[in-house]
């Protein structure tokens, strides 16, 4: 009966693993090695020209290449180039960059994609209040912090604190850390100015029918609320952090936003408007400045000589050179008044206006005003929003460097949990808080201590077991020197970050057997960096560091390396005619090269002066003019410098071989060549390729 089991199962495996091969069957072999055909075909697919119909003559000649390049992966991997710590390093670096679209939910990426090219046909106009809080603070910080913004977000909705409600926020608010601290030291200051700032929120709301504006100011925990009370004036999608961004485009005009959770801390927000996007203007302007303490005649002539400047424009002058000339503006002026591109909400509201209104480029604005003084503002250009296509890319960058990216990782890791039956024990895990303590805050803890808990499992995931010995490690890895906190928190947040890189690794391991098309670009990658490697040993460095090798090979191919027939050649550059003819008498005497400028010089130096120069046959006209020993029969003109030059041809040479330092870049470049032709005919021979033309035949 038993021995019935094990044939069945026996044959049952035989048949799926026929199965597998049936799916995949063997290409070629390689000195017995074994080439799948989706490994050729895809590597065949994707070097094939797609003008050009696949044919059985084009998968024939792109065996050759193949085979030739699987030879020389093999010969790296014989030579361990594999093994080499510098070709882990460098492969391992190029799988991250080619795993890390796979370790994201593309759903998740492709809808967030398409929410931010919707936001950005739009801007939003939105005030706020700010509870900072850091992103690792301690619950009772984070409970004192939620409180507080939710006391707020209940005044500027017209309901004020109960004294129950204030007591209670008194207590919060004297246990947090930052406010024990300071009671501890007998300093009730910064207390004093948090706890009044709620006190009176009814007292703030007096002053202004717009409870938000006037409660902003005395609340917020941004310091740019006491200028702008909490508007930050328009904006639009990946200007702001995400959960931020999220708020504002999902609370309608109007009304206020829940509250908001940001790596700053607690957020409500108020939106004032909501806009078509106006896209991104490129402007220049001139400006005529008025200060806030200008009288009234200095106003006056500020908006004088602005309407002086722009009769002129109008006249049809030149408008960058009336900005270098008047512009008050010493950023720009020099730029002929040109500002940066900028979107609304980027500058005063009357400038920004003014300039967006404008209709075409080139065309310029009447004088306006803003806060700064008197501006006439001319378009260059106007960008709006390209299509989806046109900009997914750059849209897809930005998210990247973006908290929102961060969204994908985490329905990946919710997927992979479920799609692998994770399973957690948190009991196992909670026995850490027996030994987390000071020492770990300090930098002294040791993954050791966890020992006497047995190493129990943590958590499971598709059947693999997470320890606690191995959690303890990643703590003391994790382990850095720190201000006093709760390690028990600490240690929450770690193993929050242990779980998900986990999970992520164990999806990370599966990505060559999920993904055909990963499976082969890595193996592409792995492949040609071996090839690299290999080439360069054999070839490329071998030609420059194998200077014994390059000599002998030179030697034996000197005569490829000849200098074509060469005139050298003295040039005397002569400052005038008669310069050149007392020269030629000079040279006639038989005097010497030195002792002509030495004998033309004895007035001026700036007679003559002489270079020697050897020239090919064709590099020099004037030369090629009097190829013949001897002094050239009349004078040349140096048109750039107005000299006039006397060519004396000392001596022709016959065609010789260079020196190999004369020839080095084309005999190095010609060895290479020929190791590698040597190299290939080794290649060749040392592995057998055996082809199976039935499978061939099936690749089109």
């Amino acid at each position: 009966m038993k021995k019935s089991k094990i044939f069945v199962v026996s044959l049952i495996n035989i048949i799926f693993l026929n199965n597998i091969i049936a799916q995949d069957p063997i290409v070629m072999t390689i000195n017995k090695r074994p080439v799948k055909k989706s490994e050729f075909e895809a590597v065949y697919k994707k070097n094939n020209v797609k003008e050009v119909p696949s044919s059985s003559k084009s998968v024939k000649e792109y065996v050759d290449l193949f085979s030739l390049f699987k030879s020389k992966v093999f010969e790296a991997e014989s030579l361990g180039l594999d093994t080499l710590n510098s070709f882990k390093t460098e492969l391992l670096g190029y799988r991250r960059q080619l795993a890390a679209p796979y370790l994201t939910d593309k759903n998740t990426t492709e809808n967030l994609l398409l929410e931010t090219y919707d936001r950005m046909k739009y801007e939003v106009r939105a005030s706020h209040i700010l509870v900072r809080l850091e992103e690792t603070a301690l619950p009772k910080d984070t409970l004192e912090a939620w409180t507080r913004i939710n006391i707020i977000r209940n005044a500027v909705m017209g309901k004020f604190p109960t004294p129950v409600e204030l007591l209670n926020y008194d207590k919060l608010l004297k246990n947090s850390t930052e406010i024990s601290k300071f009671l501890k030291g007998k300093d009730s200051s910064v207390y004093k100015v948090k706890v009044n700032a709620i006190k009176k929120l009814s007292d703030y709301a007096k002053s202004s029918s717009d409870l938000f504006q006037s409660i902003a100011p005395k609340t917020s925990d941004d310091p740019s609320v006491l200028d702008n009370k909490g508007d930050l004036n328009y904006f639009t999608a990946l200007d702001m952090v995400y959960p931020f961004e999220s708020a504002a485009y999902n609370t309608k005009v109007g009304e206020i936003s829940p509250i908001v959770r940001t790596r700053f801390g607690y957020h409500i927000l108020k939106i004032s408007d909501k806009r078509e996007s106006r896209g991104e203007i490129f402007v220049a302007h001139i400006m005529c400045r008025v200060l806030k303490e200008a009288n009234d005649q200095e106003k006056l002539n500020a908006k004088t000589k602005i309407d002086e400047i722009y009769a002129k424009i109008k006249a049809g002058q030149n408008f960058e050179e009336l900005a270098r000339q008047f512009s008050d503006d010493k950023q720009s002026n020099e730029r002929g008044g040109q500002l940066q591109p900028f979107k609304g909400g980027r500058l005063p509201k009357d400038f920004e206006d003014a300039a967006f209104k404008i209709k075409a480029d080139n065309e310029i604005s009447e004088p306006i005003l803003s806060q700064y003084g008197w501006h006439i503002i001319k378009r260059i250009e106007l960008k709006t929003l390209p299509p989806f296509s046109d900009i997914k890319n750059d849209i897809k960058s930005k998210i990247n460097r973006d908290s929102r990216s961060q969204m994908g990782r985490v329905a990946l890791i919710e997927k992979v949990k479920k799609e692998n039956n994770f399973k957690e024990n948190i009991k196992n895990k909670d026995e850490f808080n027996k030994i987390m303590d000071s020492t770990y805050l300090k930098a002294t803890w040791k993954a050791e201590r966890a020992a006497k808990f047995g190493n129990k499992e943590i958590f499971n995931l598709g059947g693999k077991s997470y320890t606690q010995n191995e959690f303890a490690k990643f703590l003391e890895a994790q382990m850095t020197f720190r201000s006093p906190t709760d390690v028990i928190e600490i240690m929450k947040g770690i193993y929050k970050t242990w779980v998900e890189e986990n999970v992520i690794s164990f999806e990370d391991a599966l990505l060559e057997k999920k993904y055909v098309e990963f499976a082969n670009l890595y193996r592409e990658y792995r492949d040609g960096i071996l090839l690299f490697d290999l080439t360069d040993q054999k070839v490329w460095s071998k030609a420059v560091k194998d200077t014994l090798g390059l000599k002998t090979f030179y030697d034996t191919n000197k005569n490829k390396y000849l200098w074509d027939e060469r005139a050298e050649v003295t040039t005397y550059k002569c400052l005038n005619e008669k310069v050149a003819k007392d020269l030629r008498k000079l040279f006639k005497d038989g005097k010497s090269e030195k002792e002509i400028v030495q004998i033309l010089n004895i007035s001026s130096q700036l007679n003559v002066s002489s270079e020697n120069v050897t020239y090919l046959k064709g590099e020099n006209t004037n030369v090629d003019a009097n190829w013949i020993k001897g002094i050239a029969s009349k004078n040349f003109t140096d048109a750039k410098e107005k000299k006039v030059l006397v060519l004396i041809i000392n001596n022709i040479l016959a065609k010789s071989p260079k020196t190999l330092a004369e020839c080095r870049g084309s005999a190095t470049s010609d060895f290479q060549n020929f190791l590698d032709t040597e190299w290939l005919n080794y290649l060749k021979d040392k592995y057998k390729v055996e082809l199976n033309q039935e499978v061939l035949s099936t690749i089109k």
